[in-house]
């Protein structure tokens, strides 16, 4: 997957971009990363990119010539028909269906924002898709997209090494995902559960299910609206919305 990230401060990708599952990608040829300052895209001897709002208002806007000269050279170096995201507060909420979907793409342009907001034109002329991490504003787009390209890059495949890895993932199976334990089986007086210490992998795939749907029904119960679950699965879920009514 090719990635190109429009910014404004593309110092501040360095280190995310260059430690960890990130980097390892990058060097296995999973992911190729292009951080281009659009900055350079301008066509004024001072390089601005931003401008007074019409109308006045507070804040500056994001001028529409750098991003839409920016985005039409990476599209014309490309051998597919790049997505453009731009992240933005007013975007579609993210969510792991969106990261799945993304993963299946060949190229993608994210457009990182700064100031008070974009020019309506390169919404409308521009992008095909509109990001939010979440219901808050940030300074800026970079963190945004950090967090978008992170949870992309480690659903491409070979970058976690097992598949499995990124398919029990909270939201990956619409649940939140179950707990975990390691070693000691007994710390300070705290035990694993013991189904995990059985060796009996049946129980401890069914035990994994129920913990799953546990912890949704106490901590994401709206998770359900959106799912089909098996009838193994409801009838688990009605014992264990029965046990937290005695409790």
């Amino acid at each position: 997957m090719k990635m190109d990230v429009l910014t404004l401060f593309p110092e501040m990708f360095d280190g995310v971009l260059g430690h960890s599952i990130l980097k390892r990608a990058a060097e296995h040829n999973a992911v190729e990363y292009n951080i281009v300052n659009f900055r350079t895209y301008a066509d004024n001897k001072h390089q601005t990119v931003d401008d007074y709002p019409y109308g006045g208002g507070a804040g500056m806007v994001l001028k529409p010539q750098p991003i839409f000269d920016a985005v039409a050279d990476l599209q014309k170096k490309s051998t597919s028909s790049p997505r453009v995201i731009l992240l933005c507060p007013q975007g579609e909420k993210y969510t792991q269906r969106k990261a799945e979907e993304l993963s299946q793409e060949e190229h993608l342009i994210f457009v990182c924002g700064h100031y008070e907001g974009y020019d309506e034109r390169i919404r409308e002329h521009v992008v095909t898709d509109e990001i939010s991490i979440g219901d808050f504003v940030l300074t800026g787009g970079e963190l945004g997209a950090m967090v978008v390209i992170d949870s992309i890059v480690r659903l491409l495949p070979g970058v976690l090494g097992k598949e499995e890895s990124h398919q029990s993932d909270s939201y990956s199976t619409g649940l939140l995902e179950h707990p975990h334990y390691t070693r000691p089986a007994d710390f300070r007086g705290m035990k694993v559960p013991d189904v995990l210490t059985s060796g009996n992998h049946r129980l401890i795939d069914e035990w994994r299910m129920k913990e799953s749907l546990r912890r949704t029904e106490l901590r994401r119960p709206d998770l359900f609206d959106h799912m089909e679950l098996s009838a193994e699965q409801k009838k688990w879920l009605e014992e264990i919305k029965k046990e937290h009514e005695e409790h």
